[in-house]
């Protein structure tokens, strides 16, 4: 199955001209993935990655500092995307629905709690795991403070490998705690990180990107039933699981396996989406009562009670105050 997948070519380019930076020579057959702009096959990939890993092999902070200064546009749409986010709440749930299109073998997952939230992070790869680990932590938590001006203060960052530095040295690197040997790889801070507003927020330009990037995601071969199916719940958000499952060619319950092996349900996919598709719609303006309609609730107190249960909010304090606080 890792034939199938692939990596965006700007993400790859970065990773290439850092292996360079180090003094790697660049076999020739590698050589097009510094000019193509489409995908880069994952085998490419990995031959990439393991070129840094051998040039940067005497800096054990090397792959922490590459993934600290790569900039929003070497991940393609994705960081555009998330610099137009309103908030960096807006931003993490972004990245945990796109990630794939900057590389489909690896995705994000956000777990929100009353006293703090963690970003995690859920490599499939196996080649080179621990450098490409330490970039995506790194970058982002630099991106992070970035696009919040540098307010964003993450409460530390864990990596489930053994240290490849010392924890001192990576946490004046990183500007925040740092263990190894942790469960998973992730980035845990405070509640209140998630409603920081971005600095570059623009609802036109989102509502633009997120379009491309629903497209783009979409043709993936990699998760491309999620894909398929966030799209067309994006597209007729009042549909139901047989109704979207019937537009891909297959059962409610064939659905419903897809989805699993996807690690998500079609209730949650359809539910975020809702949640995101409600917070624009109040966010630009819309009444309760429309956008209630919109989105296929029996009526309004239907929405209102699905609302409170995603935010803590009525839709109408949430119209109010135009933003989510976090508890």
């Amino acid at each position: 199955m890792q034939n199938n997948f692939s990596v965006t070519a700007r993400f790859t380019q970065a990773i290439l001209e850092a292996a360079r930076r180090h003094g790697a020579s660049v076999p020739d057959t590698l050589l097009p993935t510094l000019t193509q702009g489409g995908r880069v096959a994952m085998a490419q990939q990995d031959a990439i990655w393991s070129l840094f890993a051998a040039a940067a092999a005497a800096d054990p902070l090397a792959a922490l500092r590459l993934g600290s200064n790569l900039q929003a546009g070497q991940l393609d749409i994705v960081g555009m995307l998330l610099l137009s986010c309103d908030t960096l709440g807006d931003a993490l749930e972004a990245l945990t629905e796109y990630a794939p299109i900057i590389g489909d073998n690896a995705r994000f997952e956000a777990i929100i709690a009353p006293d703090g939230a963690m970003l995690r992070y859920l490599p499939e790869y196996a080649v080179c795991r621990e450098q490409r680990v330490e970039v995506a932590m790194a970058c982002a938590v630099s991106l992070a403070r970035w696009m919040t001006s540098g307010r964003f203060q993450p409460r530390e960052v864990l990596f489930m490998h053994t240290p490849r530095a010392d924890a001192a040295s990576c946490e004046a690197l990183l500007g925040c705690a740092v263990k190894f040997g942790q469960p998973c790889n992730g980035v845990a801070m405070g509640a209140g990180e998630l409603g920081r507003p971005l600095i570059q927020a623009g609802k036109p330009l989102h509502a633009h990107l997120r379009a491309l990037a629903d497209d783009m995601l979409a043709s993936l071969p990699q998760g491309s039933v999620s894909a398929r199916a966030r799209q067309l719940i994006r597209e007729h958000p009042r549909w139901g699981k047989e109704r979207v499952a019937d537009q891909l060619g297959m059962s409610g319950r064939h659905l419903n396996r897809k989805l699993a092996g996807e690690a998500i349900s079609f209730k949650a996919l359809r539910e975020a989406l809702l949640y995101d598709l409600a917070v624009q719609a109040l966010r630009g303006g819309q009444g309760v009562a429309t956008v209630s309609g919109k989105l296929g609730f029996s009526d309004e107190n239907a929405f209102s009670r699905a609302f409170r249960r995603w935010t803590g909010q009525t839709p109408a304090q949430f119209a109010r105050e135009g933003a989510v606080t976090p508890e």
